[in-house]
């Protein structure tokens, strides 16, 4: 197990201070369907109390540092992450045309999907510090559409948030099929998943009566969050510094939403 310590801005979910806070991680390895799986697992170690649990899917590299980070940094505001594994322990693929086939697998089949991504996300809920009536699911790229993919299947879940995910689905959701709220932040000049890729989305959503919100920003293309996707949006993929902090805020604002106490 890995530890460091973070200095975090304000309070933590459950009272501890800046000094106190230390995020601890993990790997945890689950299974589906007799393939062993491999995650990544982050938490605030100086508190002790159930919190809420989210779910972070990966792009279609497969896990990788960006998603440990992000792991990292939403246990540091005080939930405990766990950065699932689609592809399988070992499969991390090494270029695009390697990452093309390996994500093709799960866009070709959106039921071994949506199941892989519910093995982690019971792996999610066994953890003992996860409040299991608090938890959510993000993803980025192929993982903002898996998030979205696992919605789409009903699963248990207060919300989900998809940044710069595909949006397109062979199995589009019905009334009542979803259930958790969502948050779509999305490159307004994405040139992967277009204009006609969002209004098809947004048809879906209305029809199945959803509560979304759908945030565009304004310059930016596929991958926004990415830094290693370079600073050239003519390529079609680039670093956003202003989306991806702008996205992330709107993500914790959404948490503040689905997560406040029932009252």
């Amino acid at each position: 197990m890995r530890a460091a310590t973070y200095l975090l801005l304000g309070m933590l979910a459950g009272g501890a201070t800046d000094a106190e806070a230390k995020i601890v991680n993990r790997t945890v390895t689950y299974e589906h369907d007799g393939v062993v799986l491999e995650g990544y697992l982050a938490w605030d170690d100086a508190v002790q109390e159930p919190r809420p649990g989210v779910l972070v899917v990966h792009q279609w590299m497969g896990l990788s540092d960006n998603e440990r980070m992000r792991a990292d940094m939403l246990a540091g505001l005080g939930y405990v992450a766990l950065a699932a594994d689609v592809y399988g322990r070992g499969v991390r693929p090494r270029n695009a045309e390697e990452a093309r086939r390996e994500a093709g697998k799960y866009y070709g089949d959106r039921n071994l999907f949506r199941a892989r991504l519910a093995a982690g996300l019971a792996e999610l809920r066994r953890q003992p510090l996860v409040d299991g009536a608090r938890v959510a699911a993000i993803g980025y790229c192929f993982g903002g559409g898996g998030a979205l993919e696992l919605a789409r299947a009903g699963a248990d879940l207060a919300g989900v948030v998809s940044f710069h995910g595909s949006l397109q689905t062979p199995l589009p959701a019905s009334r009542g099929d979803i259930r958790a709220k969502l948050l779509v932040c999305h490159g307004a000049v994405d040139p992967h998943v277009g204009p006609e890729a969002v209004h098809a989305f947004v048809e879906e959503m209305e029809a199945a009566g959803v509560d979304y919100q759908l945030i565009l920003y304004s310059g930016a293309v596929h991958a926004f969050t990415q830094r290693e996707a370079g600073d050239d949006p003519s390529r079609g993929a680039a670093y956003n510094e202003a989306a991806d902090r702008r996205s992330w805020q709107a993500m914790q604002d959404f948490f503040g939403e689905i997560f406040a106490p029932q009252r």
